[in-house]
């Protein structure tokens, strides 16, 4: 038992920052909701009794909180809630380690725009650019991660990039204007 908390401790210090993040993200800059699946996620891993041991861990983790924070939108009623709140400024300057505060400033109101067209984004094609580029994962792991062919993968990040470009093309024409 003791070391089984151990373990435990050692895989939430490990993973918790970059799981948190890439929640926070998909569930559109709800930092107490993000928080609150991040916390649930560690207490699935700890019930569930079927990993197997030839399997990539993290594909896994990311996959019970992707399937947690899917869960929690299917309903109606916190999908209209969610497009009604201001991502938290707080955690989105965390994730944006940028030095000066003048370049500060200017990647805090990049990252505003960038997450506001990331909750524009379908669910499927926020969490395979999340998982792509936020969390590095493979192509292979996010097809496990997400229970989805390689080659849906590889649509969804094309799409998705396509899609999240069109957003942003307006807010970098404004950039160009100032």
């Amino acid at each position: 038992m003791a070391g089984e908390a151990s373990a435990l401790a050692l895989l939430v210090q490990r993973h918790h920052g970059p799981l948190l993040g890439y929640l926070y993200r998909l569930v559109g800059g709800d930092r107490l909701l993000a928080e609150d699946i991040c916390q649930e996620t560690f207490l699935r891993l700890l019930q569930q009794q079927q990993y197997q041991a030839g399997r990539p861990f993290k594909p896994w983790l990311y996959a019970i909180a992707t399937n947690l924070a899917r869960d929690h939108f299917k309903s109606a009623a916190v999908s209209r809630a969610l497009h009604q709140r201001e991502p938290d400024e707080t955690l989105l300057a965390l994730c944006d380690p940028a030095p000066g505060p003048e370049e500060r400033a200017l990647a805090a109101e990049q990252g505003a725009d960038v997450a506001a067209a990331f909750a524009r984004l379908g669910e499927e094609y926020r969490a395979a650019l999340l998982l792509r580029f936020y969390q590095g994962l493979s192509l292979q792991e996010i097809a496990d991660a997400l229970h989805v062919p390689l080659g849906t993968v590889k649509s969804r990040l094309s799409v998705g990039t396509r899609r999240l470009r069109e957003l942003l093309a307006p807010v970098k024409e404004g950039v160009d204007e100032r």
